[in-house]
């Protein structure tokens, strides 16, 4: 099958990656949101190929694989086919519901001609898509093998653009551990936060990773004592299931779709902060205790994240979009 797919989520895409297929990258001159083509910070697989504008107009595809609502424009657009008549399609929605979650309506609701896939039973349900056709195809994420050393009596957190998320990625919950304990802030776009904080008593315990590639990240990670995900309300952060198959132990906010996902045996998900922090301390003062809530997160994250679950799962749908 060949697939035409923008690089929107650079770790979702790279699970999908994986797959039997021919994935079609549009790439655009200035390698925007629109046009961004293969990764720079991923290993993606010869099966992913850029293409022009110009190339899409001739280009041969079975499928259109839509995760912004202006996609299908750019399809008709650029091609001269209409995802959901012309060509199948399918739309992934990454995200959770923002503003008034419970009664959002979703930009394909009430539509028959190209189904939604959600990536979490949480946001299906928060979503209203009326009439539209609903999937849900859990995350998958490539297995980084177990990394975690734990050497390090510090707590990792892995945010993009954490000052302008600030809320929602719960910065301000960082920046609170960070006055009591170590912690290291890894991700694009967190040069901005050593700015806020200079001068401020959170930056004592504050460190700064930018921009590492994947494979690096994932051995700095390992360094680290726990991992915390900060995240007041988001999709499932990939970052947290790729830290459980790191075998980290887990600390978060029991929000969205995380109570599912993190069971008791791998961590801690509360609401009080006084527990989180409470938490952090024990697994810094107790590498033994950390190290065996971590070997359950990575038993639990494989189970249930594995990579070829996930492949199987999403070809099914996209084989009954095709039928």
């Amino acid at each position: 099958m060949r697939i035409l797919v923008w690089h929107v989520h650079g770790s979702w895409a790279t699970a999908l990656l994986q797959g039997r297929h021919t994935y079609l990258l549009p790439v655009v001159p200035d390698r925007g949101p629109d046009g961004r083509g293969r990764a720079r910070t991923w290993d993606w697989p010869a099966s992913a190929v850029e293409v022009t504008v110009p190339q899409l107009r001739t280009a041969e595809f079975d499928l259109v694989l839509l995760q912004r609502p202006h996609e299908a424009a750019l399809v008709e657009r650029w091609t001269g086919r209409r995802p959901g008549r012309d060509v199948p399609a399918v739309y992934v929605e990454h995200d959770a519901p923002r503003a008034g979650a419970a009664d959002s309506r979703h930009p394909l609701a009430d539509q028959r001609a190209v189904p939604v896939v959600h990536v979490t039973h949480f946001n299906r349900t928060f979503w209203d898509c009326g009439s539209a056709r609903t999937h849900v195809v859990e995350h998958g994420v490539v297995d980084p093998g177990h990394r975690y050393r734990g050497d390090s009596p510090s707590v990792a957190v892995v945010v993009n653009d954490p000052v302008r998320r600030s809320r929602v990625a719960g910065t301000d919950l960082v920046l609170a551990m960070a006055r009591r304990l170590p912690v290291t802030v890894h991700g694009m776009g967190v040069r901005p936060l050593a700015g806020q904080v200079e001068g401020s008593p959170a930056a004592q315990g504050l460190s700064i990773r930018e921009n590492l590639p994947q494979a690096q990240l994932h051995d700095v990670l390992g360094a680290h004592r726990l991992y915390f995900h900060p995240y007041r309300w988001t999709s499932l952060g990939l970052s947290l299931i790729e830290a459980m198959m790191l075998g980290m132990p887990v600390l978060g906010l029991p929000a969205t779709a995380a109570p599912e996902a993190v069971p008791a045996a791998a961590g801690v998900l509360s609401s009080d902060p006084a527990v989180l922090l409470a938490t952090a301390r024990r697994w810094i003062a107790d590498p033994v205790e950390a190290r065996e809530k971590g070997l359950a997160a990575r038993e639990h994250a494989l189970t249930a994240f594995g990579i070829e679950r996930f492949l199987d799962d999403l070809d099914a749908v996209l084989q009954e979009v095709l039928a």
